[in-house]
């Protein structure tokens, strides 16, 4: 950490990297920012306030990775982090322990503009990260991000996720930890294109979970060299990669799944299919590493 870094994180929890200005609240650095560019940056602690950002493009930088720590608050009943700007970087924050009452408490809601996460850890909510749905959410990208102790299916009439997301456009997950989930799906989307690669899927210790991946609309893309490892304890052990079972929104042809490792935990219940498709796709299935499980199945 540099020595300027040290002198900004002593001077004030939160403080825009631009102007040296700082803020004793989150919201208060936002509201500085107005509709501008800038990024804030956040002293180690544990922080128990929200935001809620309308404009601008900001970057959220934990000074030191991993020690910026929000939790047990939301605003608008939706998220630590409300996020309707022009776009938005976290980057280093901790996010857990956030509940409401509809049973989609997450550490951050993308509600506008383009998202990028890195060095990010998710934990003990109802959900990781959510939203999407806006057309100026074109693009979305987690990278090096842990989640674990997410989702839920027992709260609300609908599960939570680990990471549910709506997009006509790309979302990439790369070199990212998913582990121990609560119910619902790891990584649940609703998106034109995806790119999940590098990942690692370890429902060991996962407690009433669905599938690792659900493209619920369709989607083309690329899903590779992740690692899958799929645990006993279900609600649905069909699947560990399935696609358009709700609905053939986007088209499928193109879709690569290749060069990933997958396997059952002990007791985990033996032969799901790695890959279901539901959408009647040209998909390709291609060069895994399977133990257990049966490579690919039309439904």
């Amino acid at each position: 950490m540099s020595i300027l870094l040290l002198a900004l994180a002593a001077a004030a929890p939160f403080t825009i990297a631009q102007t040296g200005q700082g803020f004793p609240t989150l919201a208060a650095a936002v509201e500085a920012v107005r509709d501008g560019t800038a990024t804030i940056l956040i002293a180690p602690g544990t922080y128990h306030q929200c935001v809620v950002q309308a404009g601008g493009r900001i970057t959220y930088k934990a000074v030191q990775p991993g020690t910026a720590i929000f939790e047990r608050t939301v605003c608008e009943d939706k998220a630590a982090f409300v996020l309707r700007g022009r776009g938005s970087a976290v980057d280093g924050v901790v996010f857990r322990k956030l509940r409401v009452r509809d049973g989609n408490g997450a550490g951050i809601r993308i509600e506008m503009g383009d998202l990028t996460v890195t060095r990010s850890t998710f934990l003990d909510s109802q959900e990781g990260i959510l939203g999407g749905g806006h057309p100026t959410v074109r693009s979305i990208t987690i990278d090096r991000s842990s989640f674990a102790g997410l989702g839920q299916c027992d709260e609300s009439p609908n599960c939570a996720h680990s990471v549910y997301l709506s997009i006509d456009g790309l979302v990439t997950i790369t070199r990212s930890r998913f582990e121990r989930g609560a119910g619902g799906h790891y990584v649940k989307l609703r998106a034109r294109r995806v790119a999940i690669t590098g990942n690692s899927f370890d429902d060991s210790w996962g407690r009433k979970t669905n599938y690792m991946i659900d493209l619920s609309e369709g989607g083309t893309g690329t899903i590779a060299q992740n690692m899958f490892v799929q645990g006993r304890d279900k609600e649905n052990r069909s699947g560990l990669i399935v696609v358009a079972a709700e609905a053939r929104t986007y088209p499928t042809d193109g879709l690569r799944v290749e060069g990933n490792t997958a396997s059952l935990a002990p007791g985990a219940p033996a032969d799901p299919a790695f890959v279901a498709d539901l959408s009647g796709g040209r998909i390709t299935v291609a060069n895994n590493r399977l133990a257990g499980m049966r490579g690919f199945e039309k439904r």
